[in-house]
């Protein structure tokens, strides 16, 4: 008896639904379809796709029990139907897809098993490869969270991911980038490094990623200003012409697995040491970075909140860096508080054109942080000593060359354009005289994303007041940013939930 292959079989008409899943494809089917009854298929299936072009695509399979889809037809979500650049009524074969071997490495570590490089490499090729669903990402994501990598797991990881996508090598002896862990809002201090960097003449191609749990990553703030998705052979000619960059990574496929990983990250709210570390490294490596500077602030409300812990998450980056070869130092910064006064794309994006403006008005803290870091990298390869890569730096931000440089990059990634500004907005203001004694970034970066941020680029938190501050009854603490009216009332509900967000000392019952 001859098999009837997916080829063999009728095929289905594709339509396109229409319908947003984000980055997962998902598939359509009407429950009297002859297919699901003939392949056991039913809701949350995994499901092979092949086109009349040969093409193909796994993707998840959701049941339409009313009208929506004729017999033969097949429905597609935005992201299969661009995936498989389909036409309507293009014919369609779905099938099974062969097992997923690798996840029986996942469901080991989820039994605290350690893995080796194969099994790694496993894991990440099928990930790369469209083999998972959102589901399966999530156990792989939390199987390796709370610490549950050693160093040699996460080395392997690592390699996996740099080997899964792109690699640049520029040809040089030293190519240096810098990565901040997060945790600290409106610590935007990475394009400011960069115009420094490269108007001192050194190479910094710089890929960021999108916001993973924070109102806003380096890529989200510099889309703002410029365009930052850029393929590989725009990002070369970029670095060619002014010796850097400032990319969104996603687009270049460089550790592409990490971009997929990342997008269930931001859903869980989960942004594990190990992965953290993994996603960083891999990034730089793929880039073509030689020489790489971390900085971690600590403070009660960041990311990382002891002196203990910032020291152990250190190691394991020297470690690892390490194994593979990369040239790593890294700095500890503080961590109390909020960066500049913007915390969201463009508040973030205004901030920094203030500080490379030499704008008397500019922030201070996120000039004096810039050029502390940027001091540490011109320290880490012109063997200078750290003060004086940091007067270095500040001298180029005096003369105007840093900023210069900036409009040099965004010109060559499509031009320059400003940051938006949010119609809607919401004050709270000091109930009484006071000094400002604590200030909860958690609760702070929380605002910032229920007002819109990073999805609303002109969304987020403008905040007036540092720790130490002396403040008048009536006084802005902070102002509330959104794009629209709803989200903006969101935010402000939970700021009347956290008042605590700003804490200030009652100097007139003091003085009582």
């Amino acid at each position: 008896m001859m098999m009837l292959t997916p080829e063999r079989m009728a095929p289905l008409k594709a339509r396109r639904l229409g319908i947003d899943t984000h980055h997962e494809p998902t598939l359509y089917l009407p429950a009297q379809s002859h297919v699901c009854r003939s392949e056991g298929f039913e809701s949350l299936s995994r499901v092979q796709v092949t086109t009349h072009q040969s093409c193909h695509l796994i993707a998840s399979l959701n049941i339409v029990t009313d009208s929506l889809l004729a017999d033969d037809e097949v429905g597609f979500s935005e992201s299969a139907w661009k995936r498989l650049g389909l036409k309507a009524e293009d014919p369609i074969w779905l099938s099974h897809p062969k097992p997923v071997q690798s996840l029986s490495h996942v469901r080991a570590k989820v039994y605290g098993h350690e893995l080796t490089d194969l099994q790694f490499q496993s894991i990440i090729n099928d990930i790369v490869e469209g083999r998972y669903a959102d589901v399966h990402l999530a156990a792989f994501i939390t199987a390796c969270g709370d610490d549950n990598l050693s160093d040699d797991e996460i080395t392997s990881l690592t390699e996996a991911m740099v080997k899964s996508g792109s690699t640049l090598d520029w040809q040089l002896p030293l190519v240096v980038d810098k990565h901040c862990v997060g945790g600290l809002p409106g610590n935007r201090t990475t394009p400011i490094v960069v115009s420094i960097l490269t108007a001192c003449g050194l190479t910094v191609p710089k890929t960021s990623s999108r916001a993973i749990t924070s109102p806003a990553g380096t890529a989200d703030t510099m889309e703002t200003l410029t365009e930052v998705s850029l393929s590989l052979e725009q990002m070369r000619e970029v670095v060619s012409r002014e010796g850097g960059c400032l990319a969104w990574g996603g687009a270049m496929r460089l550790s592409p697995a990490d971009d997929m990983l990342i997008q269930v990250e931001r859903a869980l709210d989960i942004d594990s040491e190990g992965q953290l570390i993994a996603s960083v490294l891999s990034k730089k490596i793929a880039a073509g970075a030689t020489h790489v500077l971390i900085d971690i602030p600590v403070g009660p409300t960041a990311k990382v909140r002891s002196e203990e812990a910032a020291n152990r998450l250190a190691a394991s980056f020297q470690t690892v860096a390490a194994n593979l070869g990369l040239e790593l130092q890294v700095m500890m910064t503080d961590g109390s508080q909020p960066v500049g006064r913007g915390i969201g794309p463009a508040l973030e994006a205004r901030d920094i054109l203030a500080v490379l403006q030499n704008d008397p008005e500019a922030p201070q803290d996120l000039r004096q942080r810039s050029a502390e870091v940027a001091g540490a990298m011109l320290a880490m390869v012109k063997h200078l000593s750290p003060e004086e890569g940091t007067r270095l730096a500040l001298d180029t931000l005096n003369q105007g060359t840093a900023w210069e440089k900036f409009r040099r990059i965004c010109d060559a990634q499509g031009g320059f354009r400003h940051p938006a500004v949010a119609p809607y907005r919401y004050a709270l203001v000091a109930e009484h005289t006071g000094r400002v004694t604590r200030i909860d970034n958690r609760i702070l970066a929380k605002i910032a994303k229920l007002a819109g941020a990073p999805a609303d680029p002109a969304a987020g938190v403008e905040i007036n007041v540092k720790l130490g501050d002396q403040v008048d009854c009536q006084d802005v603490l902070i102002m509330i940013h959104a794009e629209n009216a709803g989200e903006l009332n969101y935010a402000v509900e939970y700021l009347n939930e956290h008042p605590q967000v700003i804490e200030l000392e009652n100097l007139l019952q003091q003085e009582a």
